[in-house]
C-alpha cells in the first residue's frame, strides 16, 4: 500500500510516497481504508525537526500525518463496537497519510451522516484543541475575546466555539478573510501593524480573554489589553505560560466526547470548518508548501481515494 513518509529531516521535499506492506487488524484492532487526511502545523514541526516537535523521538523511516477519516475494512478479535463498513475519523500519530490504518477503538469517532468527510478527515486536532482552548478560558456573554488566526484550523473553530457562549468574539485574520468572519459573527481585525490599536478601535474597553493560536505577539497584546494571564490560553507559545502564567490547555486536554459534539455541530451546520484545498496523495510536498504559507483558510486535505 502506499504511505507518506520521511527518512531524514527537512521540508516539505523529505516526504515521499512508500510502498509498504498492507497491516492486518490484530485483537483490539480495526483497519481503516483512509479515504481523506487532514494536514496540521504540528505534522510540519516534525519532519522539520522543530524543537517543539523533538519529545515525539520520531524513529526513521517515519510515516506522517496525524487526522484521517475512511471507513472501517477489517475487524479484529474482540472489537466489538465498530462494524465493516462503518465510517469513521480520528488520529492515529505519525500514520494517517496511508492507504490502510490500524487504530483502536478509542482512537477513532463515527461520522455523522451529515458530516462531509472530508471535514472529518481533517477534524481530529484542530476539534480537540479548540474545545479545550475555549473550556479553558470559559468565556460569557460577558467577555470580549480576542482569537488569533481566527480563519485558520483551530483558529476558526475556536472563534465560533467562543461566539456561542454568547461572548463577543474579535479575530485575527488577513483582509481576505474578513468578510468570511463577518459572515460567522466574528469581528475581524487585521494581524498587521499595531494589534494593540487596532482591537482598541473595536472595543475601547480592552478584552477580558484570548485565544492564541500564532505565537507571542498575540500573548502580548492580549495582556497590554487587559486580559488577565489566567484567560489568556496559547498553543503557539508554550513559554508564555512560565514567563506570564497563561494557560496552554491542547488537544490532549480535551476530554473523550469533546470531538463527537464539535462533529454534531458541523453536522448540523450550527459551526463551519472551511476545506481550503484538496489535493491528490501524490501532491503531498506541494500541500504542505501550501499550508506553510499561513495563508490558509480552515484545513488542507489529502484525497487517498
Amino acid at each position: 500500500m502506499r504511505r507518506v513518509q520521511f527518512d531524514r529531516f527537512g521540508g516539505p521535499e523529505v516526504l515521499h510516497l512508500g510502498s509498504v506492506p498492507e497491516p492486518h487488524a490484530r485483537p483490539n484492532q480495526l483497519r481503516i481504508r483512509v479515504q481523506f487526511a487532514g494536514l496540521n502545523p504540528v505534522d510540519a514541526k516534525v519532519f522539520m525537526n522543530a524543537p517543539t516537535a523533538r519529545p515525539y523521538a520520531i524513529e526513521f523511516p517515519s510515516g506522517n500525518g496525524i487526522d484521517f477519516a475512511g471507513y472501517v475494512d477489517e475487524v479484529g478479535a474482540d472489537v466489538e463496537e465498530f462494524s465493516v463498513g462503518e465510517v469513521v475519523f480520528g488520529a492515529r500519530q505519525f500514520a494517517a497519510q496511508a492507504d490502510e490504518i490500524l487504530v483502536e477503538p478509542g482512537d477513532i469517532v463515527r461520522c455523522p451522516a451529515d458530516l462531509d468527510v472530508r471535514v472529518a478527515g481533517a477534524l481530529s486536532i484542530a476539534g480537540r484543541t479548540a474545545w479545550a482552548s475555549v473550556h479553558r478560558v470559559r468565556p460569557t456573554p460577558a467577555d470580549t475575546v480576542l482569537v488569533s488566526a481566527a480563519a485558520g484550523g483551530v483558529g476558526v473553530l475556536a472563534a465560533q466555539l467562543a461566539r456561542r457562549t454568547g461572548a463577543r468574539v474579535i479575530g485575527t485574520a488577513s483582509r481576505a478573510n474578513h468578510a468570511f468572519l463577518r459572515s460567522l459573527d466574528i469581528e475581524p481585525v487585521d494581524y498587521h501593524g499595531d494589534l494593540v490599536a487596532r482591537v482598541r478601535d473595536l472595543a475601547p474597553q480592552g478584552i477580558t480573554a484570548a485565544l492564541d493560536n500564532s505565537g507571542r505577539a498575540t500573548v502580548d497584546a492580549a495582556l497590554a489589553l487587559g486580559a488577565p494571564p489566567s484567560r489568556i490560553n496559547s498553543i503557539a507559545d508554550y513559554a508564555a505560560a512560565s514567563d506570564y502564567g497563561t494557560s496552554r490547555a491542547g488537544g490532549a486536554d480535551a476530554p473523550a466526547h469533546a470531538l463527537a459534539e464539535v462533529a454534531d455541530l458541523l453536522a448540523s451546520g450550527r459551526v463551519v470548518l472551511p476545506v481550503d484545498s484538496v489535493l491528490p496523495l501524490e501532491r503531498v510536498r506541494e500541500a504542505y508548501d501550501h499550508l506553510l504559507t499561513g495563508h490558509v483558510r480552515g484545513k488542507v486535505v489529502l484525497d487517498l481515494r
